[in-house]
């Protein structure tokens, strides 16, 4: 078994250290946050974005204001994508069903789904306004049923993006507030005097926004813990260079410390690439973000097995993966780790950022191991009922649980469960006693 480093990112004690740095600078704005309030969250959006406005929650005639500047063909793309993740959002919301099943005579048990009944998306847009995070959260929202949908974008360069604003409406929020960074996530989470806290947390964000949520996370839930935007390459010698070096740099633009991995057991591929990502570098307009997260981050890693290929991918778990080789199906039937798989050389990572209809909130860090992406089901929480319906049921069930409630010696568990015995199967058992 041969596994190659043709290139290494920066190692993972470095990594660690810049997160220790931001932990300490969300901490303590959360706590300002927390403190102060509004005045807080004012002072941190003049530092951060230099925006001060009378308010920062859009107004109706504000919204439509927005939304009159773009173009009815920006307009058309925006809703065009936008049906797409709701449509599949609706199909798995179809398939998510409220249960009532009688285990034994007499004995009702169910679940029902309900949705959170608020929620905060977050939505990206201090370097790139992302319009589609606002499908990805406010629409998803919106399918599941949240009765309250608030969305906070950051001002881009100096004022709100028309377009981020446009999606963020159509996709049925119910509030915006152009507010950004960690202030934004205090906002929601925490509340102000001015805004009412929500139950949930959604939607990705650069380390500060990814922090603020982990640190508020049982306060408030959130979606997923996501660090910065990872991508995989799984690829053999029926793609080229060209192709595969397009698709890492197309993902390391997104910062400047986004994982971009390579994994072949093509050698003449993965050197061809490692040029092609060179020359690729000298044209990209977003080179400068792209080169930082391919020099300190990026991998290319050389297998002689698919099966190594296989190995590798489901250790690093990475967010993203396109698998294009000449045995896709084989990748999709047995990888068990990762965000979302991208399989076929015709298909790619920005469409499922942007269009295609999946959600493009997943998980980073190897938490695909234990957990998928954002969908329709993370705004939804099964909560049990039962209920016992006969006399019958009610001294059987109870004898049961009172003589399991002795084993553990919660006497008074067992009392709970001998009183219906003796009300309803008539039968009489000393207090703190087993029932026979």
């Amino acid at each position: 078994m041969t596994i190659t480093y043709l290139k290494r990112g920066k190692p993972q004690s470095e990594r660690n250290e810049d997160d220790a740095k931001v932990r300490s600078v969300v901490e303590t704005i959360l706590k300002e946050i927390e403190n102060q309030g509004d005045a807080e969250v004012r002072r941190l959006s003049e530092q951060f974005d230099d925006y001060s406005p009378a308010s920062f929650r859009l107004s109706a005639e504000e919204i439509d204001s927005l939304i009159a500047q773009l173009t009815p063909r920006e307009l058309q793309d925006i809703r065009f994508a936008q049906e797409q993740v709701k449509k599949f959002a609706q199909a798995q919301r179809a398939s998510l069903s409220d249960v009532e099943v009688e285990t034994l005579p007499g004995v009702i048990l169910g679940h029902k789904n309900i949705p959170v009944q608020s929620v905060g998306c977050y939505i990206p847009a201090g370097k790139f306004p992302m319009v589609a995070s606002a499908h990805m959260s406010v629409a998803t929202a919106s399918v599941a049923g949240v009765p309250r949908i608030v969305a906070c974008t950051p001002p881009f360069q100096g004022k709100p993006n028309a377009a981020v604003i446009a999606a963020i409406h159509l996709g049925g929020a119910h509030e915006i507030y152009v507010i950004g960074g960690i202030q934004a996530i205090g906002a929601m989470a925490i509340g102000t005097e001015t805004i009412e806290p929500v139950h949930m947390l959604v939607g990705p964000g650069n380390a500060f926004v990814a922090e603020a949520k982990r640190q508020l996370f049982g306060r408030v839930g959130i979606d997923l813990f996501a660090g910065p935007t990872e991508t995989m390459l799984i690829a053999d010698e029926t793609v080229d260079a060209e192709l595969c070096a397009t698709d890492l740099l197309g993902q390391a633009e997104h910062g400047y410390n986004s994982p971009a991995v390579l994994v072949t057991n093509s050698r003449v591929l993965a050197e061809r690439t490692m040029g092609e990502v060179e020359r690729m570098l000298t044209i990209l307009p977003t080179a400068e973000t792209a080169r930082r997260s391919w020099e300190n981050y990026g991998e290319v890693i050389l297998c002689d097995t698919y099966e190594e290929m296989l190995q590798v991918s489901e250790d690093i778990a990475s967010e993203h993966v396109q698998v294009m080789t000449n045995r896709d199906d084989w990748f999709l039937k047995n990888m068990t780790s990762y965000g979302a798989l991208f399989l076929g050389a015709r298909t790619n990572v920005a469409n499922g950022d942007k269009v295609i209809g999946t959600n493009h909130t997943l998980p980073t860090r190897k938490a695909g191991r234990y957990t998928g992406g954002l969908w329709v089901g993370k705004f939804l929480k099964t909560h049990s009922y039962q209920k016992i319906t006969s006399d019958a049921a009610a001294a059987e069930i109870g004898a049961y649980c009172s003589r399991l409630c002795m084993i553990e010696g919660f006497v008074g568990h067992a009392e709970q469960a001998n009183i219906r015995v003796r009300r309803y199967g008539g039968r009489n058992i000393p207090y703190g006693a087993a029932a026979e």
